[in-house]
């Protein structure tokens, strides 16, 4: 590796267990989504809310297939990006998918941020919203900054109260079942003008943003404890914990509240489940626990944002800066300040809706890269052992994403190609500026 491109204070600190692993994954995945959009999938396909988010899953499970196969192959930092670097060597395109995975993961912390300060938090205080966010932006990348275990222990608290908050609503449906108060049946009902199959459709691409975050796990695989044999058990067993838990969740809200109701919740859905559940629970306690669950998502994306600068950093696709590493702390820290930034950025321009679909349709365009990638290095032999996913599913992966991702609409794309357009003119940028300092040469 060129001396220009070695990271200042020494590599990333080896701290994370498989046991960290499974609930980064899981805690990443649980947050924002499903605690508030599952109303917003409702709204699409009616009481039959559960069949986008299985259709969802599906498509997580599927391309993670690629993802294990990649991060046991290639163990390193920058994830999505490295592979692509890896399979097509061209800098210009790996420098795009980095950046598309970040915006993509900054986008969506960024709705964590602007739906913090929603109806959850409301039930204790009034705040101007994007005050609300930049706080929350100053206070995650503080705790992303001192250090990766102690981020990652902090995900580890934050996961077990999320967690919590959604069996409490699997608890409310199976009490209500008990005692006749459910209507199971309305669970069953496709309530939409269109057809049924391209509502189920419409509603995978809304619910996929609550399926995101399993493929954030690979950029912290430097920091992960013998990743070829952590990652292929951990990362499947979390996508299946969750997927579990989102089509039980959403099956119990359809079931309890009529899905026009939950459709016009947009911040706080299953807050009306618990009200309107047979069980008495403090609506205000709930409220904190779903405050916690969007905490969480943000700072997992955060913590991979910074993660893909970093590693991009040393593959020399992104600027040297982003590689240096803290001394004390061990954390890449020009990369997290300059996430930070952004999220600023994201904060003041979008609100929860427009940034959870941003989020979907850079990742759907990251996620076919990616399974493009896995058939390309095929040819590149490494000297360990590593997973080994079946041709096939990489191919049905990439036809179900381009199903999900032709269903969001015109606005949504032209708010993700002006995000690459940032990017490109970024690599303008910096691909003059390394030019000038070329032409110059040493003094």
């Amino acid at each position: 590796m060129p001396e220009s491109q070695v990271e200042e204070g020494g590599g990333l600190s080896k701290a994370i267990g498989p046991g960290l692993l499974l609930l980064f994954i899981i805690g990443d995945m649980l947050g924002t989504g499903i605690y508030v959009r599952v109303g917003a999938v409702a709204g699409e396909v009616g009481g039959a809310a559960w069949v986008s988010f299985l259709v969802a899953f599906i498509l997580a499970a599927l391309t993670a297939f690629s993802y294990v196969e990649l991060v046991t192959k290639y163990p390193g930092a920058a994830g999505a990006a490295l592979y692509t670097n890896r399979a097509f060597r061209n800098p210009f395109f790996s420098f795009m998918v980095a950046f598309a995975v970040v915006a993509s993961g900054l986008a969506s912390a960024g709705a964590a941020a602007r739906a913090f300060g929603g109806d959850y938090l409301g039930q204790f205080v009034s705040l101007p919203a994007l005050l609300v966010a930049i706080l929350f932006v100053v206070v995650l990348s503080l705790i992303n900054f001192i250090g990766i275990s102690e981020s990652l222990k902090t995900n580890l608290v934050l996961t077990l109260i999320e967690l919590s908050g959604l069996l409490l609503i699997i608890l409310i449906g199976v009490l209500a079942l008990s005692d006749g108060t459910a209507e199971p049946a309305r669970s069953l009902e496709f309530s939409t003008d269109a057809a049924v199959p391209l509502a189920v459709l419409t509603g995978a691409s809304v619910a996929f943003y609550a399926l995101v975050g399993f493929e954030d796990s690979v950029n912290v695989a430097e920091e992960t404890e013998n990743p070829s044999r952590t990652f292929p058990r951990v990362l499947f067993g979390g996508i299946a914990i969750v997927g579990v838990v989102y089509l039980l969740v959403a099956f119990t809200a359809t079931m309890i509240v009529d899905p026009g109701r939950l459709a016009a919740e947009e911040s706080a859905p299953l807050r009306l489940v618990l009200t309107e559940g047979p069980l008495a629970f403090p609506p205000q306690l709930f409220s904190v626990i779903a405050l916690v669950a969007i905490t969480n998502t943000a700072l997992a994306n955060m913590i991979m944002g910074s993660r893909v600068l970093y590693g991009m950093a040393r593959e020399g696709v992104m600027p040297a800066v982003f590689g240096r590493v803290h001394r004390s702390r061990r954390t890449p820290w020009v990369a997290i300040v300059f996430v930070a930034l952004v999220m600023f950025g994201l904060v003041t321009t979008g609100g929860v809706s427009d940034l959870a679909n941003q989020t979907v349709v850079l990742l759907l365009l990251v996620f076919i890269v990616v399974n493009i990638a896995v058939l390309v290095l095929r040819r590149d032999r490494v000297d360990h052992d590593h997973f080994r996913t079946p041709a096939a599913i990489p191919v049905i992966a990439i036809v179900v994403i381009v199903a999900l991702i032709t269903q969001q609409e015109a606005g949504i794309f032209l708010r993700a190609g002006i995000i690459l357009l940032v990017g490109l003119v970024l690599y303008l940028v910096n691909y003059f500026a390394k030019r000038g300092l070329d032409r110059e040469g040493p003094r």
